[in-house]
C-alpha cells in the first residue's frame, strides 16, 4: 500500500535539522563487523537517499527484524556527522511505522559533499500537498486509496545559524562550545563533542613494563542520562592530573578526548568505542546536573539462565544470600597471598549460584555481608560486572572491575524482597555450581580425622582440601616459631628463615641484606583429634595465630625474653580442647626417601553456632 515519506527529508537532516523527527524508509542494512556489531543502513526520503549508522543500542531492532530492509521509520533521535567529506546521520532513536514495503519513489544515490552545496528544501515544498492527518486514507490519482502517514512533529526546515566567532586579531578561531551530545552518539569521526556523565566505578591506578618503558594507567566508566556508557582511560602524565579530581558518583563534562576501539578483554561495557584522555582533555565537575543521571545502570541476567553463559563472560546478577562462609588465605601461583570468601545466591528463577569474593571484597562488602547473615538477616546482593568461572558448574567471581551492592534501593531489589519474604526463602532451589555438602566451603568437603587415612586422602597428584571439625589436643612448645625477614617485598613480607650474623644483626640470604631485628612467625606441631581419631598437623603465622589468640613474637617474648613460664603455659592451655573448624591441605610430600603424608592448617577458626546448627540441620533433611 502506498506510503507518503517526508518530502526533502534527507536535504533537511544533512543540512542540520535536528528536530524534523521525519519518515523515511530503509531501503538497504549492512553488518559492519569489528569489535563489535554495527549496522549501516541506507535511508530514503523516496527522492534521495543517504547513508546513516544504527547506534548500538538499536541492534536488537535489526536482530529482531523490526527493522529491516523496506521499512519505513520515523527517526525520533539522531545527528549528522562529517566522515571523510562525506555527511552520515546517526540514528539514536526510532519508531518501526511499517515493518515491510516496497521501495518507495525512485530515490538517487547519496548526496555527494564535495559538489556545490544544495539548496535547502521547505518539507511543505511538494508537487503533490499533503493535507491528511496520521494514518488517514485520502483519494488520489483518480479514486485510488492511498495510505498517508506523517510524522509526530514535522515543522518547516530552517537552516541553522550560522557560527560564532570571535577575532584575535592575525587569527579567526572559533570558539563556540563543543555540543553535548549523547554517549551512543560518540564516534572516532566526529571534531568537537562533549559528553555530560556521572562516573559510576573506578579503577585503581596500574603500573606496567613493556619495550617503551614503565607507565602508569587508570580507567573509570561513565554514564549518561540517554543510559549510554563508556569507558574513559588515562596513561601517565593525564593519570595524575585526573585521578584525584574523579570521584564516583559525580557528574562531570568531558571533552578533547581520543575515541578508540574498546579492548573487549578488558572493557565489558556496552560499547564499541573507548575515551582515551590526553593532556588537551578537560573533565568539569557539574555541580547543578546531579538529579538527571542514573546512578548506576544494570543488566541484570537471571540465576537460571547463567547456567548457559559462556565462560569468563562478563554479567550483572542480583539475588538473596542464603549463606556466607568465612575469609580465608589463598596463595596464588605468583607466590603472592589474597583472601578469598565464598557465599550463595538465590532467585525467583528457582536456581541458586556460588559467588567468590577475592582480595577487598572480602573484608568490606564481605564483611557486611557475613555480620547481617550471621544476625539472621538475609541480605540482597547486586553484583555489576562478574565474571562467570564454568569449573565444576558455573559460578560468579569478582574482578577489579566488579561492584558490590548490598539492599540497592532499586525495584528489582525490591520485588526479590518481596518475593522471598511471601515463600521464596522456603522455595526449593536448584545450584548451578559445583555439587557441595550445604554451609561446606568449595574443594573443603567435611571428613573426620579418620576418614584422612582410610580413605587415602593426599596420595593423587593434587592435593586435598578438607574441612574437619575437631580440638587441639597437644603443642609442641620447645620449637614453636622461626625467626623471619621483616623485609617487604612489594607490598608482601619476605618473611624467609633469617639468620645470626655477629652477636646483633640477622642476614637474609633471599633478599641479601642484614638488619638489626627480626620477625618471629609461627611454625606450629599439634595434634587434632575428634571422635574418630587424632593426626598431626602443621599451622603457619596466620592459623598460628587464630589457635593460640596471640602473635609468634609476643609468646616468643614472654618464654625467651621475659621468661614468664606461668602466663606462657597458660596460653597453651587456654588453647586445648577447644572445638575449632579446621580448613585442611592434605598432600604427600618426599623427605629423604620416604613418602609421608602432610596435613596443612589452612584456617582455623571457632565453630559458629549459628552456622554450624545450618549445616546440621541440612544434613538432616538430605
Amino acid at each position: 500500500m502506498p506510503v507518503n515519506l517526508t518530502p526533502n527529508a534527507i536535504a533537511a537532516v544533512v543540512g542540520g535539522d535536528l528536530d524534523l523527527k521525519p519518515l523515511v524508509q530503509v531501503v538497504d542494512i549492512k553488518l559492519i563487523g569489528g569489535s563489535q556489531d554495527r549496522y549501516r543502513l541506507l535511508l530514503s526520503d523516496s527522492a534521495a537517499s543517504q547513508h546513516a549508522m544504527l547506534a548500538t543500542q538499536l541492534n536488537d531492532r535489526v536482530k529482531s527484524g523490526d527493522v529491516r530492509k523496506g521499512s519505513v521509520v520515523q527517526l525520533i533521535d539522531y545527528i549528522c556527522s562529517t566522515v571523510q567529506n562525506r555527511k552520515i546521520i546517526v540514528v539514536l532513536n526510532m519508531e518501526t511505522i511499517i515493518p515491510d514495503c516496497e521501495t518507495i519513489g525512485n530515490p538517487k544515490l547519496p548526496i555527494d559533499f564535495n559538489s556545490t552545496p544544495q539548496k535547502a528544501f521547505s518539507v511543505n515544498n511538494s508537487s503533490a500537498p499533503l493535507r491528511t492527518l496520521k494514518n488517514e486514507s485520502v483519494a488520489v490519482n483518480g479514486g485510488d486509496k492511498v495510505q498517508a502517514y506523517r510524522p509526530t512533529v514535522q515543522p518547516s526546515y530552517q537552516p541553522p545559524p550560522p557560527p560564532v566567532y570571535k577575532n584575535h586579531g592575525a587569527i579567526v578561531k572559533n570558539e563556540a562550545p563543543a555540543r553535548i551530545i549523547p554517549i551512543a552518539a560518540l564516534n572516532p569521526y566526529q571534531g568537537r563533542w562533549a559528553i555530560r556523565a556521572r562516573v559510576t566505578a573506578k579503577g585503581d591506578i596500574r603500573r606496567y613494563n613493556n619495550a617503551r618503558g614503565d607507565g602508569k594507567v587508570f580507567s573509570f566508566d561513565l554514564l549518561d542520562s540517554d543510559e549510554g556508557e563508556i569507558r574513559a582511560t588515562c596513561f601517565n602524565a593525564v593519570v595524575d592530573r585526573f585521578y584525584d579530581s574523579v570521584e564516583v558518583g559525580k557528574v562531570y563534562m568531558i571533552s578533547k578526548g581520543t575515541l578508540k576501539p574498546a579492548q573487549k578483554n578488558f572493557n565489558h561495557l556496552n560499547n564499541a568505542w573507548e575515551i582515551f584522555l590526553e593532556t588537551g582533555s578537560t573533565v568539569e565537575l557539574c555541580s547543578d546536573d546531579q538529579n538527571s543521571i542514573p546512578e548506576q545502570k544494570f543488566y541484570f541476567k537471571p540465576i537460571g539462565e547463567i547456567e548457559s553463559a559462556e565462560n569468563n563472560s562478563i554479567l550483572d546478577v542480583i539475588g538473596m544470600v542464603t549463606s556466607v562462609n568465612p575469609s580465608i588465605p589463598i596463595l596464588r601461583k605468583n607466590g603472592m597471598e589474597t583472601q578469598r570468601r565464598l557465599l550463595n545466591i538465590k532467585d525467583q528463577s528457582g536456581r541458586s549460584v556460588e559467588v567468590t569474593l577475592w582480595g577487598e571484597f572480602c573484608n568490606k562488602e564481605g564483611l557486611k555481608l557475613h555480620e547481617l547473615f550471621d544476625s539472621g538477616l538475609c541480605p540482597v546482593l547486586a553484583v555489576k560486572a562478574g565474571k562467570v568461572n564454568d569449573f565444576s558448574g558455573k559460578s560468579i567471581g569478582t574482578i577489579s572491575s566488579t561492584q558490590l551492592f548490598i539492599n540497592p534501593d532499586i525495584p528489582e531489589a525490591h520485588d526479590l524482597r518481596e518475593w522471598f519474604d511471601s515463600g521464596g526463602k522456603v522455595a526449593e532451589s536448584h545450584s548451578i555450581s559445583r555439587d557441595i555438602v550445604p554451609g561446606a566451603q568449595k574443594n573443603e568437603i567435611r571428613k573426620t580425622v579418620a576418614q584422612i587415612k582410610d580413605e587415602g586422602l593426599g596420595r593423587s597428584n593434587k592435593p586435598d582440601w578438607i574441612t574437619v571439625k575437631a580440638s587441639i589436643a597437644f603443642i609442641k612448645t620447645d620449637t614453636f616459631c622461626y625467626t623471619a625477614c621483616p623485609l617487604m617485598i612489594g607490598d608482601r613480607q619476605c618473611s624467609k628463615k633469617v639468620v645470626k650474623s655477629g652477636e646483633t644483626r640477622w642476614q637474609c640470604e633471599r633478599c641479601n641484606q642484614e638488619f638489626e631485628e627480626c620477625d618471629y612467625r609461627y611454625l606450629l606441631q599439634a595434634q587434632i583429634q575428634d571422635f574418630s581419631g587424632l593426626t598431626w598437623v602443621t599451622a603457619f603465622q596466620e592459623s598460628g595465630e587464630e589457635i593460640l589468640g596471640c602473635s609468634a613474637k609476643e609468646l616468643y617474648s614472654l618464654k625467651y625474653e621475659k621468661q614468664d613460664d606461668d602466663n606462657f603455659a597458660e596460653i597453651i592451655r587456654r588453647s586445648l580442647f577447644n572445638q575449632l573448624l579446621f580448613k585442611l591441605k592434605v598432600k604427600e610430600e618426599t623427605y629423604g626417601d620416604e613418602q609421608k603424608v602432610k596435613i596443612t592448617v589452612v584456617n582455623a577458626e571457632r565453630v559458629n553456632p549459628s552456622s554450624e546448627s545450618k549445616y546440621l540441620l541440612d544434613l538432616i533433611s538430605k
